[in-house]
């Protein structure tokens, strides 16, 4: 388990959010991963000497419009292909209905197993075991993120009264803590009581993503 990830020579969330980040051409793999994951990629690749793995982000906020994520990805890929010895893909499905899959493997490009980061955080197998359909997932990013990527897209802001049309059947919201962080489990216990749900912490760490990567690394 890491602690608090500094902010200092970390991409801003908000642009993060909005623009994702441009790869530097250094090194000899590029991910391509969501912008949410950012910090941890960065702090991974910091604590392991992996200097041999670049990044770029595509916009988180594409979570809001997942059927645009596959032709994201297909883009960075083509455009940086010649650039690298080889990319991989640091998304699970993500909500494209096994879309990013299918072209990713046309692509020829490796990517994260699992429907979504929720359920590599906590583990594939752990998360496919458990019976949460009532339960509201956040992350570090998007307990940072809230009101940019749920109070405010879905207009809570302006219509508090439409709370429960989109979390009357939820009763807990779950954060999946990737640090140990005092600050944002407050800040995520302050979401689950603006949406009126139970609050449940649950220490992840950086999950499969860190093993992925690992492995991704070894074999490039």
């Amino acid at each position: 388990m890491t602690t608090a990830i500094p902010d200092e020579g970390f991409p801003d969330d908000a642009a993060l959010s909005a623009h994702g980040l441009a790869p530097t051409g250094a090194g000899r793999v590029l991910l391509v991963a969501c912008g949410a994951l950012a910090r941890e990629i960065v702090d991974l690749k910091r604590m392991n000497g992996w200097d041999h793995l670049d990044l770029a982000c595509l916009p988180a906020i594409l979570h809001n419009h997942p059927d645009r994520i596959p032709d994201a990805v297909t883009r960075v890929v083509s455009e940086n292909r010649e650039r690298y010895d080889s990319i991989c893909v640091v998304y699970a499905d993500c909500g494209t209905g096994g879309t990013l899959e299918r072209v990713c493997r046309e692509l020829g490009v490796a990517m994260m197993r699992g429907p979504h980061c929720y359920a590599f955080f906590d583990g594939l197998d752990t998360f496919a075991h458990r019976d949460e359909m009532t339960a509201f997932y956040l992350t570090d990013f998007l307990v940072r993120q809230f009101d940019a990527f749920v109070w405010r897209p879905l207009g809570l802001d302006r219509h508090p009264e439409l709370r429960d049309a989109y979390f009357g059947n939820y009763d807990t919201l779950v954060y999946l803590a990737q640090t140990e962080d005092d600050t944002l489990t407050e800040k995520a216990a302050d979401h689950a009581r603006r949406l009126g749900l139970n609050f449940q912490r649950r220490v992840t760490g950086y999950g499969d993503l860190a093993d992925t990567l690992e492995r991704w690394s070894a074999s490039t």
